[in-house]
């Protein structure tokens, strides 16, 4: 590690950063900003600046080619660090004061002075302002009440069409009965379960592994007056009861997760999917549905099959009732420039109901 300010210049810093050495930024914070914009533009890739086209790959070399360039980009980035006193102040000229958004995130401090990457501080204050802001989901109705506030850590529900999905597929008739329940596994931010209640759902039990994410839950419920509908629990997959309704939005990839924030993106060997398939039956009750909500993405990055899903669902004893599906509509479908551009665009978002074979 090697200290750092306004006089550094970025290609110095770049080549440290490269390198695995440490910056601990002792100058201006804006110009730290500053300077970490500039480090961004040394990582862009260099298929964008060559004229040269790009040998070819295969869809799996595609995306592990992919994951390699942001695990660099990331490795890179997170060298400069700023440091940070007991209280979460930053000791820096004109640095902003980022208490708040720092205890939302991390809790209340140790006591302990620190030092945090630049990037992970920004990154922070953007989750800090999704909190306070909240996201508009139109599957929620008309406001105020149909934001989704997520907390930082928790997976921000800013894919609609998969919303659209669960907002608009037929609702087994017995969910709407007094004694009517439903199961929403992985719940997250709360947006699935706000939405079956919306929908006229009468018992809904929430499970997630994570903490942050059932607390993130109870407060998006509590917003939005649902809380008495929606019992949170924090479980592997399934609660111990059965139910007319049990929804799961796994992670869609099948890849190994490299930070907290990509268990909700890559699901490690289908470990998720597969553990919700297998255990959907046995917490059915005898006319209930499951449903899958699942992107194709993986397919066409011929990393998982659609054959192995099929089978999947076969040998957990189920059969498949019906699919709807949607198109994405996120800005990465329009983006050229983006890697895995000739994927994403051929991308369906699908909702399998599946029910007892």
């Amino acid at each position: 590690m090697v200290s750092a300010d306004d006089t550094m210049s970025a290609d110095s810093a770049y080549r440290l950063a490269c390198e695995g050495t440490g910056l601990l930024w002792q100058g201006d914070f804006q110009n730290a900003r500053q300077l970490l914009q500039a480090l961004v533009r040394r990582l862009e890739p260099k298929a964008k600046k060559s004229k040269k086209p790009a040998p070819p790959v295969s869809p799996a070399q595609a995306f592990n080619l992919h994951r390699q360039a942001l695990g660099q980009r990331a490795r890179v980035l997170g060298q400069l660090l700023i440091p940070m006193d007991a209280d979460y102040s930053i000791p820096l000229r004109r640095a902003p004061d980022l208490r708040q958004a720092c205890t939302e995130a991390w809790g209340p401090t140790d006591g302990q002075a620190c030092m945090v990457s630049l990037r992970e501080l920004l990154g922070l204050v953007g989750a800090h302002e999704w909190r306070k802001k909240g996201l508009e989901i139109a599957a929620l109705g008309v406001p105020p009440l149909n934001r989704i506030h997520p907390h930082y850590g928790v997976f921000s529900p800013v894919r609609g069409e998969y919303l659209d999905l669960v907002a608009q597929a037929p609702l087994p008739p017995a969910c709407l009965d007094k004694s009517g329940m439903a199961f929403d596994i992985g719940v997250g931010t709360g947006v699935l379960s706000a939405i079956l209640a919306r929908r006229g759902v009468q018992g809904i039990i929430a499970t997630d592994q994570d903490p942050r994410a059932l607390a993130c839950a109870k407060d998006n419920l509590s917003r939005l007056k649902l809380n008495p509908r929606v019992e949170l629990l924090q479980a592997d997959l399934f609660p111990a009861q059965q139910a007319d309704l049990i929804v799961c939005n796994p992670p869609w990839l099948p890849a190994r997760p490299s930070s907290a924030l990509e268990h909700a993106i890559y699901d490690e060997d289908s470990r998720m999917l597969c553990g919700f398939l297998q255990g959907l039956r046995a917490h059915l009750n005898p006319s209930g549905e499951g449903w899958l909500i699942l992107s194709d993405l993986a397919e066409h990055l011929e990393l998982r099959p659609r054959q192995s899903l099929l089978d999947w669902i076969a040998q957990a004893g189920l059969q498949i009732k019906a699919r709807h599906d949607i198109a994405p509509r996120h800005s990465k479908v329009n983006d050229a420039q983006d890697s895995l551009h000739a994927f994403r665009v051929k991308e369906i978002t699908s909702l399998w109901v599946l029910t007892a074979a």
